[in-house]
């Protein structure tokens, strides 16, 4: 795939080449991207959080297999950030079709009556619990006809991800789960993100390198890591919302 097909007609021009191997490893996702559009057609959606790893994949994806459904999943407590990146995918790619999940309203509703507005704070069991509300079921239904779901996972990671396979049966949710990403190194992901000009979040530029919802996220220090600022309070192995076990 051309460097130039990414790009718009002002950025070419500024446009930096990727080395070789890396072409080489991006060429292989791209391989995937298509591959994995064969075999299961609408029965496959890509889970985009949003994310530096989510950003190179949105743009591949609209570049080469754009039929590919995508999901976003608004808990209702996303960064400002998370959310203007969304309509910058969209208004630059109108190809590409991702629909929004939320939580259920009324069971959001019992949870925060109940527990308190930042329960979360107070305990692993809360913190779970308000992942399981404002993730997790809203994910069973994005999922719920699906025969496999795409993620930007990579095994650098977390500790918790250190296993990593591209393609991974997902016995919780009960369908294939693929990862594109899974062998890349963060220094290579964002020389592609860098070279194909494509849109990120914002807040990565401000010391944030994994995001998720913003009273559960902060920046962390240069060399630290990349998931130390998700649910910081916690031990660094049980750091997963349960979207990915």
């Amino acid at each position: 795939m051309s460097l130039d097909a990414f790009l718009e007609p002002d950025a070419k021009q500024e446009a930096e080449p990727l080395d070789a191997a890396l072409q080489a490893k991006l060429d292989e996702v791209i391989t995937r991207l298509q591959q994995a559009w064969q075999e299961y057609g609408e029965a496959l959606t890509f889970a985009n959080s949003l994310g530096a790893e989510d950003a190179l994949l949105t743009g591949l994806i609209a570049q080469n297999q754009p039929e590919i459904a995508q999901f976003v999943l608004d808990t209702g407590r996303l960064p400002e950030p998370t959310l203007t990146l969304l309509d910058q995918v969209r208004s630059r790619w109108p190809q590409i079709n991702i629909q929004v999940f939320y939580p259920d309203a009324s069971k959001l509703q019992d949870f925060v009556n109940r527990e308190g507005v930042n329960a979360f704070y107070r305990s692993q069991e809360l913190r779970k619990a308000c992942c399981g509300v404002r993730k997790v079921e809203p994910l069973q239904r994005a999922l719920a006809d699906k025969k496999a779901w795409m993620t930007g996972l990579r095994r650098e990671q977390s500790v918790t991800r250190d296993q990593l396979e591209y393609s991974q049966w997902d016995a919780g949710n009960g369908l294939q789960k693929l990862s594109p990403l899974y062998d890349w190194s963060e220094a290579e992901l964002w020389q592609a993100i860098k070279a194909l000009k494509l849109p990120y979040n914002a807040l990565h530029d401000q010391g944030y390198p994994s995001i998720g919802c913003a009273p559960c996220t902060r920046a962390v220090q240069p060399g630290d890591d990349p998931r130390s600022g998700r649910w910081w309070w916690e031990n660094p192995e049980t750091r997963e919302c349960g979207l990915h076990k």
